[in-house]
């Protein structure tokens, strides 16, 4: 008699990871439910309440696995570095290379001894002569590759993202249909560890020491205003500034070691070649030149680039250009027919 697979699904009590769950189920798999709990707080309790209520809906075993340590050394810890030094994180990417893919991935193959470990991510992984590639999901609204890119050949081996063939209104009627405690649940926010009313401006005053420093132009060299304190902007940022002028004021670029905000017209934040380092690929590359789709920030069309490796370093240079490249945001590249994840770093 064949053994009882055993899929082991990290939950967060949302919609998408509670219908991954029943999915697998329904397919015949021995289901555990996984949640890491990130922080304490009121949010992380709740996280683990609903996710155990969607476990005990569907008749699961769930654990709660406290990832705290690392997530704190490792997201945010580093969120809180990278604005004081003038850039801007990618927090999801770290909590899904360190926490996700990292101490709960360990966790279930190692101790709940899974066959797959899956997550309610829009993706989909392909084999092809033993190399595993990661590929858009039929949901083109739900591009997650960009969030994925420092998975390695390892983890993705033994990872499924049962969600690839539907779209999230299919999901939610799934979810409806089964009657899950998480059918009307929310998208979940960006920055999971900064809940409403908490904003990301006020926890950063709250952890970050604020200083007055100069909004300079760029062009001028002239001071046009001050501010409280550099990590309060991004690179490509209009909003809030609050200096009237001739003009449109767009944050250009930061000197965090000055605390100054370069601001300036919005076309002199175009550029053709953007860098990276701290690199990544999902599989051993054939050529260290190619042409590629690359994104240098999630919520934008990826664009063709030349792209050039040299040892830990990525160059792109956009075919056309591109606009306010943010310095600790993610540079992705993509494959131009296929689509499929090719790596990526972080934008110097």
């Amino acid at each position: 008699m064949e053994k009882e697979k055993i899929a082991v699904v990290a939950m967060s009590g949302g919609l998408d990871s509670s219908v991954t769950a029943l999915l697998l189920k329904q397919e015949g798999y021995k289901v555990i439910g996984l949640t890491g709990k990130m922080f304490d707080s009121p949010a992380a309790e709740t996280v683990c309440k609903n996710a155990k209520a969607v476990a005990d809906a569907l008749q699961i075993e769930h654990y709660v696995y406290d990832a705290g340590k690392t997530f704190k050394e490792k997201v945010v810890d580093n969120f809180l570095e990278c604005y004081r030094c003038g850039k801007t994180p990618n927090p999801c990417i770290l909590c899904n290379k360190y926490v996700k893919w990292g101490e709960l991935f360990d966790f279930a193959v190692n101790q709940l001894h899974a066959d797959v470990f899956a997550t309610g991510h829009y993706a989909n992984i392909i084999e092809k002569d033993g190399i595993y590639k990661v590929y858009p999901a039929n949901d083109e609204h739900k591009d997650q590759l960009y969030f994925l890119y420092r998975l390695s050949q390892n983890v993705l081996s033994k990872t499924i993202f049962p969600l690839s063939k539907y779209k999230k209104s299919e999901v939610r009627e799934i979810a409806h249909k089964y009657n899950l405690p998480s059918k009307s649940s929310k998208e979940s926010q960006d920055i999971c560890f900064i809940q409403k009313p908490m904003t990301t401006k006020k926890y950063l005053l709250e952890h970050l020491t604020a200083q007055k420093g100069d909004f300079i132009e760029l062009e001028t060299g002239k001071k046009l205003g001050e501010h409280d304190g550099h990590f309060q902007y991004t690179i490509g940022q209009r909003k809030g500034i609050g200096i009237a002028y001739p003009y449109p004021l767009y944050v250009l670029d930061i000197d965090a070691e000055k605390n100054i905000v370069y601001v300036g017209k919005e076309e002199l934040s175009h550029k053709h070649a953007v860098e990276a380092t701290d690199i990544n690929f999902s599989f051993p590359l054939e050529s260290t030149e190619f042409d590629a789709m690359v994104k240098i920030r999630y919520n934008m069309p990826a664009q063709k680039a030349r792209v050039r490796v040299n040892e830990n370093r990525i160059s792109a240079d956009f075919y056309e250009p591109v606009n306010s490249v943010t310095s600790g945001q993610s540079l992705v590249i993509y494959d131009g027919t296929e689509g499929f994840l090719i790596g990526g770093g972080t934008i110097v």
